[in-house]
């Protein structure tokens, strides 16, 4: 297999007001799979939702995060990972001051939902959040802080 010279390894993105890196995107992997690195403060949390079409991974790297998906609640601490399988609403809370983690995404897809909503900007409007997910065939449930249980 040929490895494409042009791999993003250090493209940094904006991606709703934290930083993300695209370590490996769908492209590179052949759309098999795509690897983000993300980071947020503590209280970060995305909009409730889900994907219709890949499945995630979450790898915390440093700090702690809470991930809920579907009636599960799972403390993912530095070092650890959790699973969040596609049709199935999930979304995380940082619990720590901040963290760092990696989220893999399978099949790939996710890498490019990263990079259309860093182009949208930091602010970007909920209605327009909601389109550019849709896109992507990610669902939005509802708005940040609100848990499966919710829904």
């Amino acid at each position: 297999m040929k490895i494409p010279t042009d791999q993003r390894s250090t493209e940094e993105l904006d991606f709703l007001g934290s930083p993300a890196r695209i370590l490996v995107d769908g492209a590179t992997a052949g759309g098999a799979y795509c690897l983000v690195e993300a980071s947020a403060p503590q209280g970060d949390m995305p909009p409730l939702h889900l994907h219709h079409a890949d499945d995630e991974a979450f790898y915390v790297l440093e700090g702690r995060l809470t991930l809920f998906v579907g009636e599960r609640t799972i403390d993912v601490a530095a070092g650890s990972c959790a699973f969040a399988p596609r049709g199935v609403p999930h979304t995380y809370r940082v619990e720590s001051d901040a963290a760092r983690w990696l989220v893999a995404g399978s099949p790939a897809g996710f890498d490019a939902f990263v990079r259309d909503v860093a182009a949208a900007g930091s602010d970007v409007a909920p209605a327009e959040l909601a389109t550019i997910s849709g896109r992507h065939g990610i669902e939005l449930l509802g708005p940040p802080g609100m848990l499966p249980a919710d829904a």
